[in-house]
């Protein structure tokens, strides 16, 4: 049995920090994953930026409810789900992805989870467990799963690696420049391709 092992943001849908750094209109906030291999770092540099504004969960989540799958996500996952397990491997937050997943048809998904207090204030996050990707990729294989994985960021690199097929999907060029070993694909369609290739390459 094969399983697909997606990341999330730039893959299914937008940036959310992104997304959240063009709405409010600090640029800070644009400094994601591909920038910044570091997690711990990057959290705790958005966290504080969130602090010194006085924005809360609630503001994030306002722009939110205002986004959308990429376009053609939604068809990519469909066509996905008959041919193998899928489950979606992020480090987002709950709070943050659990209403895009109702576009996307409630795949199953891996990832955090945020604390704010009784003002809506993000004080701290929490992670599922350290370098959850990868963990969760060697978990699979230990279930006798064939594992293709996915994703556009330094933060996947570790469960790409770990896979027995990784896949990097529009990626910037500072990832394909670090990470020659893996196929690059720019579109579902292309991705789609390079998805059977690795299923006919790793066997059952």
């Amino acid at each position: 049995m094969q399983i697909v092992c997606l990341d999330l943001e730039g893959v299914l849908i937008p940036e959310i920090w992104i997304a959240f750094a063009e709405r409010t209109g600090i640029p800070e906030l644009r400094r994601t994953t591909r920038d910044e291999p570091d997690y711990d770092k990057l959290m705790k540099y958005r966290l504080g930026i969130l602090a010194e504004k006085k924005l809360g969960l609630h503001d994030i989540q306002d722009v939110i409810s205002g986004l959308d799958p990429l376009p053609g996500a939604c068809e990519f996952v469909e066509w996905l789900r008959p041919r193998f397990q899928v489950v979606i491997l992020s480090d987002t937050f709950y709070e943050f992805a659990m209403p895009l997943m109702k576009h996307l048809g409630w795949p199953t998904l891996f990832c955090h989870r945020l604390e704010a207090d009784g003002n809506g204030m993000l004080v701290n996050y929490h992670l599922r467990m350290p370098d959850q990707k990868r963990e969760s990729v060697k978990a699979f294989k230990a279930l006798n799963y064939r594992t293709i994985a996915a994703g556009d960021s330094y933060n996947d690199t570790a469960m790409l690696s770990e896979a027995h097929a990784g896949i990097l999907f529009c990626p910037p060029d500072n990832v394909v420049r670090e990470f020659p070993q893996f196929p690059v694909t720019r579109d579902y369609e292309a991705l789609k391709t390079a998805i059977l290739s690795a299923s006919e390459s790793i066997g059952e």
